[in-house]
């Protein structure tokens, strides 16, 4: 544990909300089940293996040690997560009522102590910053969008509509807030719906100029990476325009970035890869193939025309 607690003395929480340490990324010996978010004004611990109380008292006091170096307030969430089991608990300080972080100028609603899920995914902020980018005067469709975080990110950057789906009508209800909370009144629509049922609902609002895909990678009931995403990827083509860019997110440290692209090749041929968008440099790991993969691919529609000569 002690790369970790070295790691504590030199962290430099900044204005927005980030990830801090990466155990998880091996480049910590003995560190891997391990991870330091901050959500300002608070720090989330997360260690993805039970901690003894002695190593937990430990980690606080280097915290607290270090905070109190900076001048700033400890304000402590732990979370132990393995499997299905997740237990939280405050260890210091105090959370806001209404806890709103900021990324790159948006602002986001985050929920630390309930489920393992916190509202914002740290590791896409490259990705969500990428669609602000390129979403000017686009129409966007965001699947599986939970919180909605990239359709505040497209509404931003000028995208004329969004249209966001998701079956967990909870995680909507809060991206409605999100968009509220940016002065984003306008612009986007929420389904609560399943993708695969729902998809001549979404082909009749389309077709559209960037598509966003990031799934669950192991849902039971919702999205397999394994099965499912070869399934969506036949049918995206229905849903885009021609030169629509499509951003396809995979996160599962078992599956690599080829079994992506292969499923591609094989399903939607008719996609052209253009780039991988970069991680957070503190989301660095000894095998990048376990990393978030965001792959960004450009659609060409197929060409009918018939050669009247023949």
């Amino acid at each position: 544990m002690q790369p970790f607690l070295t790691a504590i003395d030199a962290i430099l929480p900044a204005t927005d909300a980030e990830r801090l340490i990466h155990g998880r990324g091996g480049l910590l010996p003995g560190c891997e089940h391990l991870c330091l978010d901050w959500f300002p004004p608070a720090l989330l611990l997360t260690s993805f293996r039970e901690l003894s109380a002695d190593d937990l008292s430990t980690l606080q006091q280097g915290l607290a040690q270090r905070f109190a170096t900076l001048g700033l307030p400890l304000n402590l969430v732990y979370q132990y997560r393995a499997g299905g089991q997740t237990k939280t608990e405050l260890l210091q300080g105090e959370l806001p009522d209404a806890h709103v972080v900021s990324e790159n100028g948006r602002q986001f609603y985050v929920h630390l102590m309930r489920g393992q899920n916190h509202g914002l995914f740290l590791d896409m902020r490259n990705g969500r910053q990428w669609v602000a980018d390129n979403a000017q005067y686009q129409k966007v469709l965001n699947m599986f969008a939970y919180t909605c975080a990239f359709s505040v990110a497209a509404l931003s950057g000028g995208a004329d509509e969004v249209v966001n789906i998701d079956m967990a009508k909870g995680a909507l209800s809060i991206g409605k807030q999100n968009h509220m909370l940016n002065e984003l009144a306008s612009g986007a629509r929420f389904l609560g719906h399943d993708i695969f049922k729902s998809w001549g609902k979404l082909k009749k609002l389309g077709p559209y100029d960037l598509l966003i895909a990031d799934p669950p990678s192991n849902q039971k009931g919702s999205f397999v990476a394994t099965k499912d995403y070869v399934r969506l990827l036949r049918r995206l083509p229905e849903l885009l325009n021609d030169g629509a860019k499509v951003l396809l997110c995979l996160n599962a440290p078992e599956l690599g970035r080829e079994f992506l692209m292969q499923q591609v090749a094989d399903a939607a041929p008719q996609l052209t890869f253009i780039e991988q968008i970069a991680n957070p440099a503190v989301f660095a790991d000894v095998d990048v193939e376990r990393a978030l993969k965001v792959l960004v691919y450009r659609y060409q529609a197929a060409d009918i025309s018939v050669d009247k000569a023949g």
